[in-house]
């Protein structure tokens, strides 16, 4: 589609070798270094955002918007809702009602609206760290009291602590429980015996559940996204489910959320607290961008993953090979790896400072996830894989400096 800065492939359909320069556009990633306190050579890997255009359909969607010339107010209508929901019946064979949707501008904000919505001040909300850390920002920031029932590495792979969780439940005042799936940053897709056992474990103790499952397109062969309300009533009861485009095809900028709630004592109060905020109206260009993703954007989407796929065996095998002293926590889903560098005898300030200063590497420091990420950095693999042999290159480079 010429003009629309989409590039096709004699492979595929899309070219995502394409590299894209995005300095210049106001982008996080790349245009507030010095902000962030980091050198103008560095190559940034951590913002969760992609360096992929967005489907050329998306884009030409926006062109025409922005040609009417008019930025009124805006509302989601059936065309859209019904976008949504085909996306979800097709590819998570789950069946939402338009009742249940309600936009936000962000998951995170939703969240924040939910912690809210449900708990009282001084209540404890649960998080699984090392998680997203705004999980715990809104927790505290509302004057909630934060309960970490971490993660537990085990045989190769993080696992939930359904005992200890049980105890906290008890023992903590929880009200409300945040989910992560698939989970950023240490990539598991929870099964449907996990999500079974944290539904009943919820349920036991009266704990409305938030989950966000805005990763929930990226899942790798082998494994299977479950939505946690779609699997039974009693658990759409009592769930709040967090999806949106932005990740999928790249469009976090337009800040447009689909928050579904089947309870209608839970949808009315979340709506109350939204009220709240004053945020009345959606982003007029999410709502276009959003639908036209839904609807035109699968086949872009098969492409990405089958891409995404192969810059993580990429990755995992040059580590193998010239980095072993870097350990790739194998991910089931999300373009993010959870990296493991404690192989090279350096955590906390002596690995931020390695990897800035050395390697010439930003990428999210593990602290900042909560418990457990001491040694760990979080790496976004959604670019070019010549961005990903740049970066990898350069912390072969920097070796010298540990060995």
């Amino acid at each position: 589609m010429e003009g629309t800065g989409v590039r096709y492939s004699m492979m595929g359909r899309y070219d995502f070798d394409q590299i894209i320069d995005r300095r210049g556009s106001n982008c996080i990633k790349y245009d507030f270094m010095a902000e962030h306190g980091m050198p103008d050579h560095i190559l940034p890997l951590w913002v969760a955002d992609m360096d992929f255009a967005a489907p050329g359909e998306v884009v030409e969607g926006l062109v025409q918007a922005a040609r009417h010339g008019i930025f009124g107010y805006s509302e989601a209508g059936d065309s859209y809702f019904q976008a949504v929901h085909d996306w979800m019946l097709t590819r998570h064979n789950w069946q939402v009602e338009r009742e249940w949707l309600v936009k936000s501008p962000g998951i995170v904000f939703a969240i924040a609206t939910a912690v809210r919505a449900f708990t009282c001040q001084g209540d404890g909300v649960m998080i699984q760290n090392p998680v997203y850390h705004p999980f715990s920002h809104v927790v505290k920031a509302n004057d909630r009291t934060m309960v970490d029932n971490s993660l537990v590495w085990k045989n190769g792979r993080y696992t939930m602590d359904f005992d200890r969780m049980e105890q906290q439940m008890k023992e903590s005042n929880v009200k409300l429980f945040i989910l992560c799936n698939p989970h950023n940053p240490v990539g598991r897709v929870w099964t449907r015996e996990e999500l079974r056992s944290l539904g009943e474990t919820c349920a036991r103790h009266g704990v409305k559940i938030v989950s966000d499952e805005i990763h929930h397109d990226f899942i790798f062969p082998g494994h299977s996204h479950i939505v946690l309300a779609g699997m039974e009533e009693r658990f759409a009861q009592m769930t709040v489910t967090c999806t949106a485009p932005s990740k999928t095809f790249n469009i976090a900028g337009l800040q447009v959320s689909n928050i579904f709630i089947p309870n209608p004592e839970m949808r009315e109060a979340f709506r109350k607290e939204l009220e709240k905020t004053g945020a009345g109206e959606i982003n007029r260009m999410g709502l276009v961008a959003g639908e036209k993703a839904y609807r035109y954007g699968r086949q872009w989407l098969e492409e990405l993953l089958v891409y995404l796929k192969g810059n993580l065996d990429f990755v995992r095998d040059f580590l193998r090979e010239r980095l072993p002293g870097i350990r790739l926590v194998e991910p089931e889903g999300t373009y993010l790896l959870w990296l493991d560098f404690k192989g090279l005898h350096l955590t906390g300030d002596a690995l931020e400072e390695w990897l800035v200063q050395k390697a010439g590497l930003w990428l999210n420091d593990g602290r900042m996830f909560g418990t457990g990420g001491e040694g760990y950095a979080r790496l976004n693999m959604g670019c070019p894989r010549k961005t990903l042999e740049e970066a990898l290159g350069r912390m072969e480079a920097a070796l010298g400096s540990v060995l």
